[in-house]
């Protein structure tokens, strides 16, 4: 299977197993997401399925984007995505089907993709893990990087750990069980913590 589903970080969340052990979980909210469109090699080149998910305003959508969603005969939608697709899905997933999260089941590990929170300009000390200088006895640098190069080659490597921006990257996490799922609610709850913030978006696919 090489289609996915869109969803919304929840948040994070205990559950305990049957054995009493106690494990952190997070939950997804994942769908109901449609299939807006579909390519094919003999047109685009490639199989693909492009899936939306999450309603919003048409007064904020685009005229293009509009015609777009209503060839599939759907109202407009937030967070679309496209995935590769193979032949039989291709008969399967229609323009206007609805997906929801039983397309997984428990057990069953997935990489779950997102943005990770942003943290803004940081130092060397919060963006690398730097120790820090001396905090007494005179020192001018107690979190500063220290020396950034050599008199030979006289200029700065590249790749070295410098102050900069730190977050707000796109982010995959490998091979996340599902734990559970509720099926009524849309909700989806893996093993483990994902990239974002509350309500942040995310992509879930069968891991390979």
């Amino acid at each position: 299977m090489a289609i996915g589903l869109l969803g919304k970080k929840v948040g994070m969340d205990r559950f305990f197993t049957e054995e009493g052990k106690v494990i952190g979980i997070t939950t997804i909210k994942t769908g109901p997401c449609y299939v807006i469109q579909q390519k094919t090699v003999g047109k685009e080149g490639y199989n693909s399925i492009q899936i939306a998910f999450e309603e919003k305003k048409e007064r904020v959508t685009t005229k293009p984007l509009i015609a777009h969603f209503k060839k599939a005969k759907l109202p407009p939608l937030k967070f679309v995505k496209e995935f590769r697709a193979e032949n039989d899905e291709l008969k399967k997933f229609i323009p206007g089907t609805e997906i929801k999260v039983d397309l997984f089941k428990v057990g069953d590990k997935v990489n779950v993709v997102g943005t990770s929170i942003g943290k803004g300009f940081q130092g060397v000390v919060k963006r690398w893990k730097f120790k820090g200088g001396p905090a007494t006895h005179g020192s001018m640098g107690h979190r500063a990087p220290g020396s950034i190069g050599h008199t030979d080659p006289a200029r700065v490597l590249k790749g070295t750990r410098m102050s900069g921006h730190m977050g707000a990257r796109r982010i995959t996490i490998s091979n996340l069980e599902i734990i559970k799922i509720d099926p009524d609610n849309n909700l989806l709850m893996v093993k483990g913590a994902v990239p974002g913030k509350k309500n942040s978006y995310l992509i879930i696919k069968k891991s390979k």
